[in-house]
C-alpha cells in the first residue's frame, strides 16, 4: 500500500498514500478529508489516493474567501505538484461541484469523474433563498443549531437510529468547522456554474453513486442528467442517504475499485 505522506501545497493540505494511478478524493460539506477514512486504506493497495483537506476544513487554513473553480485550481497546484498529469477524481457532495469545475477547466487532467451523492445542477432559487437564510443564522450565532440539525438529515433513517453514537461523534467532528469556512462553502455553492449540459462534451468514462434515501438530493432528478454523459457507471443504494462511505462502505469499495480498474485499462 505504501507509506503515507503528507504536504501543503497552495495552502491546502493533503495526504498521499498507495501506488498506481492517481485518484483524488475531494469531500463534501461540512466536512474534511478525514470523511473518506473508512475506505481510503482499500483504495490505497491498488491506487495512488490523494485526500485535500477543502481551505476552511481540517488542516487547510481559510486564508481568503474561495469560489469552486479556486477550489478546483488547488486540486490542480497539488496534481502539478506531485507531478501527475491525469487522475480520477472522487468528489461527495461539494466535492463533486469541485470535480466538475476541475473538469470545465482542465479536462486534459481528467481520467475520469466519480460523483457520489452529487449533481451537475446548480442552485435553484428556492435553494439559494435557504442557503442564505442558513447564512445568516451562522453569522448570528446560530452554527451549532444548523449543523446539529443538518448532519442527522444527512443519513437514512435506519442507519442514524442504529448508529446514534456514530453519527452524534460526526456532528462534533463538524462543529469544529469555523464560522467564516462554513459561510465561505455557501455562498461558493451559491454561485457556482450548472454543468447539466456540460455532460455531453465530456468525453471521460462517469461514476454516479447515490443513495435512494437521500435527503439532500433527489437520485431520480440525477438519473434523468447522468444519461447525458457518454460512459455511465451508475450505482443507486437502497437504505442509503447522503453518506455511502459512512452508510455502505461494504457497496461503494467494491463499485469505486470496479470502475477505477476500468479506467485504468482504458487509460
Amino acid at each position: 500500500m505504501g507509506t503515507l505522506e503528507n504536504n501543503i501545497v497552495s495552502g491546502m493540505y493533503y495526504t498521499k498514500q498507495g501506488n498506481g494511478m492517481a485518484v483524488v478524493l475531494i469531500h463534501g460539506f461540512p466536512f474534511s478529508g478525514a470523511i473518506w477514512k473508512t475506505i481510503v486504506e482499500n483504495l490505497a493497495n491498488e491506487f495512488t489516493v490523494i485526500i485535500p483537506d477543502l481551505p476552511g476544513s481540517g488542516l487547510s487554513p481559510l486564508e481568503q474567501e474561495k469560489d469552486i473553480p479556486q477550489m478546483a485550481m488547488g486540486i490542480k497546484a497539488i496534481l502539478d505538484f506531485e507531478k501527475i498529469d491525469k487522475a480520477i477524481l472522487v468528489g461527495h457532495s461539494m466535492g463533486g461541484y469541485i470535480a466538475f469545475s476541475f473538469a470545465n477547466q482542465y479536462p486534459a487532467s481528467v481520467i475520469a469523474l466519480s460523483i457520489v451523492h452529487s449533481t451537475p445542477i446548480a442552485d435553484d432559487e428556492e435553494k439559494i433563498k435557504n442557503r442564505k437564510k442558513i447564512i445568516d443564522l451562522i453569522k448570528n450565532g446560530g452554527k451549532s443549531i444548523f449543523i446539529k440539525q443538518m448532519i442527522p438529515n444527512l443519513f437514512a433513517q435506519d442507519f442514524k437510529q442504529t448508529n446514534s453514537s456514530l453519527v452524534e461523534e460526526i456532528t462534533e467532528t463538524a462543529l469544529e468547522n469555523k464560522e467564516a469556512a462554513l459561510i465561505n462553502y455557501y455562498n461558493a455553492m451559491i454561485n457556482r456554474k450548472d454543468y447539466s449540459e456540460e455532460l455531453m462534451k465530456f468525453d471521460f468514462p462517469m461514476q454516479w453513486i447515490m443513495g435512494m434515501e437521500d435527503n439532500i438530493l433527489n437520485y431520480t432528478k440525477n438519473l434523468e442528467k447522468c444519461i447525458k454523459s457518454n460512459i455511465n457507471f451508475v450505482h443507486c443504494y437502497a437504505n442509503c442517504g447522503h453518506m455511502s462511505m459512512i452508510e455502505k462502505p461494504e457497496l461503494l469499495i467494491p463499485d469505486l475499485l470496479k470502475f477505477f480498474r476500468y479506467c485504468n485499462t482504458q487509460n
